[in-house]
Order: C-alpha cells, then structure tokens, then sequence
C-alpha cells in the first residue's frame, strides 16, 4: 500500500524541450507562412471583388455623399465641406493592374490583422513565463483593435480632409489637379495604415514599462519633448496643413496620456518597492 501511495504522490518531472536557433526559425517560419498565407487568401478574395471594393471603399472619401462629409455638413452648415471633382488618370500601361494588386494587398493586411496578431502571439507565447502570460491575455484582442481603430480614424478622418485640402490646393490658374491613380491609392495608404501602427502605442509602453524601459516619470518628465516628436510624426503622415496635423496630433497625445496610466499601473504591479 504505502508503495503505491509512494509511487502515485511521487512528483512528475516536467520535461522540457529546448529549441535550438535553428529550431526557432523553423517555428517562426511557419508562424510567418501562416500569416502571409492569410494574407493572401484574404486578398485574393478582395482582387476578385475588384468593383465593390474601388468604387465603395477606395474612391469613396472622394464623392460629396461620404459618410465624414454628410455628418460634418448635418452638424453645421458653416463646418460643412465637402471634396472637389477630381478625375484619376494613368499614365503607365500597367498601371491599373499593378495598384489592384497594391490595394489587394494592403486591404489583405488589415481584413486578416487578427491572424496577423494571433500568430505573433503564438511565437512569442512560448518564451513567456506563466505570469507573463496571464498578464498579456487580451493582448491580441487589443492589439487588433487599436490597429483597426487608428485604421478608421485615418479613413473616416484624416482622408476626407486631406484630400479636400490636397485637391483643392492650386498655386496657378495653369495648374490643374489631375491626380494619377497610383498617386490617389498612395496617400490613402499613407492616410489609414502608418496610423494604425501610431495606435499600437498604449501596447508598446505597456512592454517597455513591463522590463523596466519605460516608467511614467520618465514620459511626464518628456512629455514636451513627446508633443514636439508628435507633431513632427503627425507632418510625416499627413499633409502639411495644420488641421489634418491636429486632427491626427490630439488622438495621439490623447494615447501617449493613456500610456502613462498604463505605465503607471504595470510599474505599481510588477515594480512595487519602485511605486
């Protein structure tokens, strides 16, 4: 009897399996198979949607009847704008294809974002500690939501004055605005993705602050010098009018106040004698 309750509450060996370098490459690898593979399903499923997809989501923030321009103009008549008449011309004989192709693929990212993260998250997840782990559940969810949101802001927000501004813009009677097609799917990439990376932010200091990088004396301490780098980021984006940089400089700092709390409450977590 006292054998087999010996040899029942004996206690397990955990065997662990270390991955060499190599082995590491070969999981990232496939985690990266996996997502380009999303990628490219999710986008191929758009190329053949070719229609539905230009005429309703890319040319959409150019026409009077967008969803930003109709609720400005039903709030106010003296805030109502709206874009003018710009007609998009090729100039190269494999343009139109080429910029499907671009579009497609952009628009592949962002629908498939989800698994993007989620991938991500698996190849990381195993180099956590079980607390680390408990402490990043949720992650991909808001990693996917900060992403999609910063997404919107930049086409329902930014895209519609900016290209207002940018097509109304006229240094002579001479010129005409006759934007290329490649030049309009251009901006609206620059317009929707570089923002929703910015929106990764609480996410970024959340680690930064997790290893001891980052503590929120130190951005309270920088916040000016932050405020300058967010302006100059928000002129990298955006057009160089001062009310799209505003436009896209207040959520961002809004961000970078939310970080602070965040860094705040990781560093009173894991850093106690340190709060």
């Amino acid at each position: 009897m006292s054998k087999e309750i010996t040899k029942n509450t004996a206690p397990k060996k955990v065997e662990e399996k270390e991955m060499s370098f190599l082995d590491h490459l070969e999981e990232l690898r496939w985690h990266l198979i996996r997502a380009i593979g999303a990628i490219l399903v999710v986008g191929i499923v758009i190329f053949c949607s070719k229609t539905f997809v230009f005429e309703n989501i890319i040319f959409a923030p150019k026409h009077a009847d967008f969803l930003t321009y109709r609720l400005i103009c039903g709030l106010s008549d003296f805030m109502c704008f709206s874009p003018p008449k710009l007609d998009l011309i090729t100039r190269d004989l494999g343009e139109q294809f080429f910029v499907h192709i671009k579009v497609s693929i952009w628009l592949g990212f962002i629908v498939s974002s989800p698994i993007v993260f989620y991938e991500i998250w698996r190849f990381i997840k195993p180099g956590l500690y079980a607390e680390e782990k408990n402490a990043a559940r949720g992650l991909v969810f808001a990693c996917t939501f900060l992403f999609l949101l910063g997404v919107l802001f930049g086409y329902y927000v930014i895209a519609p004055f900016a290209i207002t501004f940018l097509g109304s813009y006229q240094v002579g009677v001479d010129a005409i605005n006759s934007p290329t097609l490649s030049s309009f799917v251009h901006y609206m990439t620059m317009f929707t993705l570089p923002t929703g990376f910015v929106f990764e932010l609480p996410i970024l200091v959340y680690f930064l602050s997790r290893v001891g990088l980052v503590t929120p004396e130190y951005m309270k301490q920088y916040r000016k010098h932050a405020i300058i780098i967010i302006l100059l980021l928000a002129a990298v984006i955006t057009p160089p009018d001062v009310l799209t940089q505003f436009l896209i400089g207040i959520p961002i700092f809004v961000l970078y106040e939310i970080s602070i709390v965040i860094a705040k409450r990781t560093r009173s977590k894991y850093f106690p004698d340190e709060a």
